[in-house]
């Protein structure tokens, strides 16, 4: 695969590279890889998402498997008391209102039992990272335990606790997703942005 030469590469870290086979196309939102890889007309190409940038604007690249872009992803907070749980709840929704976080994403406080409660923050799985490293930064934490992951959103569905609170987050979106016929017909360009 032969990326072509950008312009200010250290804007493009985060972003996403399609191999089409024939050529590759660099600059793609998540959103729009997503919608790209439903499409039957691309269903064969290959995704790169651009890890980081180096001093002689070359760029690092790491795979995605198509999957990810279908799959939801999350981190569950267990506690045993009702009131830390809606601390920890409201804890974490004043945490995306001071900083967004890297996508669009929701926060559940659920019940199991009067002695099990739970706080989700569920999210597209291709932003992992992000949303790992935006609570850190956040320096969120709670008491309890916890654990993430896509086979720990599935649980959580499965089990389907009683929903007591949820809150949708928005993401820090910076850049306009393309979608339908205005993004197909950009497909043909190597430098998306």
């Amino acid at each position: 695969m032969r990326l072509p030469k950008v312009k200010n590469s250290g804007k493009y870290v985060g972003l996403y590279v399609f191999d089409f086979g024939e050529s590759c196309s660099v600059g793609f939102t998540a959103e729009e890889m997503a919608e790209l890889l439903e499409s039957e007309k691309f269903k064969d190409g290959n995704v790169y998402k651009i890890k980081s940038v180096r001093v002689d604007g070359t760029m690092e690249l790491v795979g995605v498997r198509r999957e990810m872009f279908e799959l939801e992803s999350g981190m569950f907070f267990y506690s045993g008391d009702i009131s830390k749980a809606m601390e920890d709840y409201k804890k974490l929704v004043a945490v995306a209102v001071k900083s967004a976080p890297p996508a669009r994403a929701k926060v559940h406080l659920g019940k199991y039992d009067d002695e099990k409660y739970v706080v989700g923050l569920i999210y597209p799985a291709e932003y992992e990272d992000g949303f790992s490293s935006w609570l850190l930064e956040s320096g969120y934490f709670t008491a309890g335990a916890a654990c993430g992951g896509i086979g720990s959103v599935e649980s959580y569905y499965k089990d389907s606790p009683e929903l007591i609170e949820r809150h949708q987050l928005f993401g820090r979106d910076s850049l306009e997703n393309r979608t339908g016929e205005e993004l197909l017909c950009s497909v043909k360009l190597a430098v998306q942005r």
